[in-house]
């Protein structure tokens, strides 16, 4: 491993609070043998000292976030039963989610400094709970990217390794996890991007089952695909948040109104490390060693094996469909792209160019969005008008939805035969910055194995899978469950994860 590894996260140690779990934690402030506020200074130390390094933060609120942890401990000084199982916990929110009292910019010079006028649903429920906010963490522009050197605020860093990728979009919320800066951190998953930075940097990180996690006040990349989950270092942190976001919204339109999964008691469940009984799918698609790092196949390989020592049962899954997942999202989301992102247009919020009273409306949309649009933003609004346009809607963006239902078809058949699906998260391991960079197939490609569940708006988990042996690096064990399964993902993800102790 790099010798840059002291920026990782280290074994628990009693007297620094930024190696706890935030289960911990939380027993700890609850019981007031330490205090929120302690606990999110030491946080705040921790990014102090780190993120000049790794740029995981954009935008640090300390004021903030102690005065939250001051208004926690108050509370539990009085008597009150904590609001949450994680009030007083500090966390990290992907700078895609509304804040009132801090910068949202989506990574993009177009929102540089932008202030929402209310908070995201996410963010409410978030306050609600008495988790302080740590900050707003880095992403790629507009979460449009796998290795978060899309921002237009420089590129994050892996703390494994600081010339490699946390991973993208959400490699600030992954990176601040592996580094220490946060027990708990915020996420959007449109292709991979909560999934693919966990794997990179040895954390949890799960995509829910669409419309479960609101996304009122989530800007929109892609909205059919959009989702927003939780990161932590361990599957249980994980479920506790899970339970603290998750829930119907009136607000977001398209939220699901069936009670949330009990996820908390299905990772207490997976805990004792047991799966007799489960039936896991290995996808026929996913295993294509040309595809895959030698070290990544060899680790995914010996997941499998512990798995089936834990007592599951391995299960070949067909799902033919999956080899056009790529094709296929590649249309989509861009159309989507396409449509949302032309409310960016220098006339109601963010930044406006040309504003001098010599240009016309149609100039000043044009020059603003050419200086507030980085390369793949446009490269994506560019394929996405196009696909749209007369004469080829048809025979592309109507095609693609008809290959969509068709994996989501797959996926409705392999869970008549399986609980669970595992497959690799990533191809590679953390790859070189820069090394993809010019290369948008390349960069596409990395997500080759996560994307298929959002096409089909199922839920996924990434939880670590062990070191790969060629480069020393982090690899995640992918786990997929039917929509409304998110439960499975969590019974099967803790016993994986109490099988690796």
């Amino acid at each position: 491993m790099s010798e840059q590894t002291t920026y990782v996260v280290g074994a628990h140690d009693d007297s620094d609070y930024t190696t706890w779990t935030a289960a911990e934690l939380a027993e700890k402030i609850h019981s007031r043998e330490i205090s929120s506020v302690e606990v999110t200074e030491a946080h705040l130390k921790r990014i102090e000292e780190t993120n000049g390094e790794i740029n995981a933060f954009l935008h640090v609120g300390a004021d903030a976030a102690l005065s939250a942890a001051v208004a926690v401990d108050n509370a539990l000084a009085s008597g009150e039963t904590p609001t949450s199982p994680l009030a007083g916990v500090p966390l990290a929110l992907k700078d895609v989610f509304t804040t009132t009292d801090a910068p949202t910019t989506c990574g993009s010079k177009m929102l540089e400094g932008y202030m929402s006028p209310y908070d995201a649903t996410v963010t409410m429920r978030l306050r609600a709970a008495g988790i302080p906010l740590l900050g707003k963490t880095n992403m790629d522009e507009f979460a449009m990217g796998s290795s978060t050197e899309n921002s237009a605020y420089g590129v994050t860093k892996n703390p494994y390794d600081l010339t490699r990728t946390p991973g993208g979009s959400g490699g600030g919320s992954s990176a601040a996890l592996a580094a220490g800066m946060a027990p708990l951190a915020i996420g959007t998953d449109t292709g991979g991007s909560i999934r693919q930075p966990a794997a990179l940097t040895n954390t949890v990180g799960v995509k829910p089952t669409y419309g479960t996690v609101s996304r009122y006040g989530l800007v929109a990349c892609a909205s059919s695909l959009d989702q927003g989950g939780p990161t932590a270092r361990t599957v249980y942190d994980t479920a506790l948040l899970h339970s603290v976001i998750a829930g119907h919204d009136a607000n977001d339109s398209t939220s699901s109104s069936r009670p949330v999964a009990d996820v908390i008691s299905a990772a207490k469940a997976g805990a004792t490390g047991d799966l007799s009984g489960v039936k896991l799918g290995v996808v026929k698609q996913f295993e294509r060693p040309e595809a895959l790092q030698p070290g990544v196949l060899e680790t995914y390989h010996a997941n499998l094996e512990q798995l089936k020592s834990q007592g599951a049962e391995l299960v070949e899954v067909d799902c033919p469909n999956f080899d056009h997942a790529m094709n296929a999202y590649y249309l989509i989301l861009p159309c989507e792209v396409s449509s949302n992102l032309a409310r960016f247009d220098g006339m109601r919020y963010g930044q406006r160019k040309g504003d001098d009273g010599t240009h016309s409306a149609d100039e000043v949309m044009s020059l603003t969005r050419e200086a507030g649009f980085g390369p793949e933003v446009k490269r994506r609004i560019m394929l996405g008008t196009y696909a749209l346009s007369v004469g080829y809607y048809d025979a592309y963006y109507l095609q693609a939805q008809r290959v969509r239902n068709l994996i989501a078809r797959d996926f409705q058949a392999a869970y008549e035969k399986v609980d669970a699906i595992v497959a690799p998260t990533t191809p590679s391991t953390a790859f070189k910055l820069g090394e993809k960079v010019d290369d948008p197939l390349a960069m596409y490609m990395f997500d080759l194995f996560t994307l298929p569940l959002n096409l089909a708006g199922v839920c996924g988990m990434s939880v670590p899978g062990g070191f790969a042996p060629d480069t020393n690096l982090p690899t995640g064990l992918q786990i997929m469950g039917p929509a409304h399964g998110d439960d499975r993902l969590y019974r099967v993800g803790a016993a994986f994860e109490a099988g690796r102790r």
